[in-house]
């Protein structure tokens, strides 16, 4: 991957993120595609049957604390962007939509009991009431179901598509502990670790749409880059909301990004641009972790006045028109333009 953020101020009409729109934006693709998004639902409440009753009773948790679907969503939109038509008896598209949701779900699962966290999309976590042991095998039970879904499926080149992705995100959560803590993280780096952890599976999500539907290799890449700067935005937007969100919001507690050490680009931003107490500041909060009730507050403060928030909402407006730009290849269409809106929705949450 290309770490450093592309530059593509020639090519993108940057009105077309301007005024593209909000969470209704996210809520009109999802209306668009309802029926895909129903037997999507539908395919992964069967998925999560099992005759060992703590399977299903964690899976009611999981499905009861919502969530937007967006990836199995850019699945279901890339396919159908690439002219895919499904049947009664092929539905393809759903299939592995399903799959792209388990295996980020399953990785939802190891994430919360690595971090010990507590909240998860404003409700308690799968951990925090089932506990650490029933969250990591619930886990491991999404991926096995995950791989079923890819056999199921048929394709020698969707599974390397989905299975290489799986193996990414494993190395972005690897990396991003080995980098925990350490103030000295080049942020080529970070964008390494966000590209593990977020963009290989929204790129692979949109990747396979393009390859059901039998498409050439041009639109392949072309999902795929959009896939992956959609997802470098999006993950941007979240570490920034981490300092900058109302924890309803977010969905989490807020400020955990600096309780667990971990090195995002609003801290990188707000270290390099701060004084030496500054500078020392983080250093003990982030590098020592010692930590006080008063620290978060301060780090706001500080991340604030020194306009990290704006500088990382910049960059990921950068990976936002690029990942307009690469859908430029396909016809104009309501559904392309529904994709190019929910693009600027990610951003846009940070607002």
């Amino acid at each position: 991957m290309d770490s450093a953020a592309p530059d593509v101020s020639a090519t993108v009409d940057k009105a077309v993120l301007r005024d593209a729109g909000s969470e209704s934006a996210l809520s009109a693709l999802s209306a668009y595609l309802e029926q895909d998004m129903q037997a999507c639902n539908r395919a992964i409440i069967a998925r999560m049957e099992s005759p060992v009753p703590l399977i299903p009773q964690l899976g009611a948790h999981l499905v009861a604390a919502g969530g937007k679907r967006l990836r199995p969503l850019l699945t279901l939109a890339a396919s159908r962007l690439c002219g895919y038509q499904s049947t009664p008896e092929n539905q393809r598209h759903v299939g592995l939509a399903a799959c792209v949701e388990f295996i980020h779900t399953a990785t939802l699962l190891h994430d919360d009991v690595v971090d010990e966290s507590n909240l998860r999309r404003g409700l308690a976590s799968a951990n925090a009431v089932f506990g650490n042991k029933a969250s990591v095998l619930v886990g491991d039970f999404l991926f096995a179901r995950s791989f079923q879904l890819m056999t199921a499926d048929g394709s020698l080149k969707v599974m390397a598509i989905l299975s290489d992705a799986s193996a990414t995100i494993a190395e972005g959560e690897v990396l991003q502990m080995v980098t925990q803590n350490d103030l000295s993280t080049p942020v080529e780096r970070y964008l390494e670790v966000i590209h593990g952890k977020t963009a290989a599976l929204f790129a692979a999500a949109c990747r396979v749409g393009a390859v059901v539907a039998d498409r050439p290799e041009g639109e392949e890449v072309a999902l795929d880059r959009f896939g992956t700067n959609l997802g470098m935005a999006f993950q941007l937007v979240d570490d920034a909301l981490d300092y900058a969100a109302d924890q309803q919001v977010l969905g989490k507690t807020v400020g955990d990004d600096m309780r667990e050490g971990k090195i995002t680009l609003p801290v990188l931003a707000a270290y390099e641009a701060g004084s030496p107490e500054d500078r020392a500041f983080w250093e003990r909060v982030i590098e020592k972790g010692e930590q006080t009730d008063a620290d978060l507050p301060h780090a706001l403060a500080l991340i604030e006045k020194t306009g990290a928030i704006a500088t990382t909402i910049a960059r990921a407006q950068v990976y936002a028109a690029e990942a307009v730009e690469a859908l430029s290849i396909f016809p104009d269409s309501e559904l392309r333009r529904l994709m190019t809106e929910t693009v600027q929705y990610t951003v846009d949450r940070a607002r």
